[in-house]
């Protein structure tokens, strides 16, 4: 199922409708409801889904956006904060957005859990690679102290993020709308692979918790070798919720149109399954002409 974020042009429009109007004007008829969305737009989103103009098939966290904070920041809150405010501050923001997912009759709500509080040294590691410089002993180097430096301290912030899902999980049971672990562009956030694997082995027997694929989001550490794109979606897909969509440009420039730039979706499709959502997750500066060229060409090797 294609759905499309409202992240690419809610900050264009004053009036939640108009939004959707122009998605539905490119041939989308299902929206995902997206982080940094002001709180004055979710009427005239809730009238366009109430009059049948538009489907809804997620929404991510958080949304709406916490009205102390005036940009597009869906990482302002952590679960996995030193500040006991912050963490409690992300879980009333969370069963927010469980609640108007479920007046949208969602079927998901996007999580991001957190972060390890550390240097972000995977900015330096693109940077290298965009140099040519990914073969280099700097680079090899650097990528082994991120390795290092994140195990160390890493186990404190992922116990959080599991305690944080728990509390989610009882009340998206109460809501009726499962929560979805989104996978990460920086190898300092949580859940990192292994974290991921095992908060849904945690989880496993709950219907109310599972994976969130990001393809840009993994795309980007496959190519900073920290995984293998193909291998990670397989082995993820009996957990699979559904997925951000999005391609990038070697080697992290993502959020770009689909079928435009690097990552080989004939590998990674047939591992998602048929009916998941598939969620076009696309930059604002995105050009229309170019979502528009691009979804009949999509829909024609994947379907819709």
């Amino acid at each position: 199922m294609i759905s499309f974020s409202t992240c690419w042009n809610s900050g264009r429009h004053t009036e939640g409708g108009e939004v959707i109007d122009e998605i539905v004007g490119m041939g989308f008829d299902t929206v995902e409801v997206s982080h940094g969305l002001n709180v004055s737009l979710i009427p005239g989103i809730q009238q366009a889904y109430l009059d049948g103009r538009v489907k809804v098939s997620g929404v991510h966290n958080f949304c709406p956006s916490p009205v102390e904070v005036m940009i597009d920041a869906p990482d302002c809150y952590e679960f996995t904060s030193h500040r006991p405010y912050e963490r409690k501050r992300a879980l009333d923001l969370t069963f927010k957005t469980l609640e108007t997912a479920a007046s949208f009759g969602a079927s998901y709500v996007v999580l991001h859990m957190g972060s390890v509080p550390m240097r972000r040294i995977s900015p330096e590691l693109e940077g290298m690679l965009d140099a040519g410089e990914g073969d280099g002993r700097k680079y090899v180097k650097a990528k082994i102290k991120l390795v290092k430096k994140r195990e160390k301290l890493a186990p404190l912030y992922h116990q959080r993020a599991g305690e944080a899902l728990a509390a989610i999980a009882e009340v998206a049971e109460e809501v009726g709308v499962p929560v979805a672990v989104e996978s990460r562009s920086a190898f300092e956030d949580v859940p990192n692979e292994v974290e991921m694997l095992s908060l849904m082995e945690e989880f496993a027997d709950n219907e109310w918790v599972g994976y969130w694929h990001d393809f840009g989001h993994v795309q980007r550490k496959h190519n900073l070798g920290l995984l293998d794109h193909e291998e990670w979606l397989s082995a993820m897909s009996p957990h699979l919720i559904g997925c951000h969509l999005h391609d990038v440009e070697w080697p992290a420039r993502d959020h770009r149109v689909p079928l435009s730039g690097e990552i080989d979706f004939d590998r990674l499709m047939p591992h998602v399954g048929a009916g998941k959502p598939v969620v076009w997750e696309l930059s604002p500066t995105r050009k229309k002409s170019d979502i528009k060229k691009a979804l009949p060409q999509w829909i024609e090797r994947y379907g819709s």
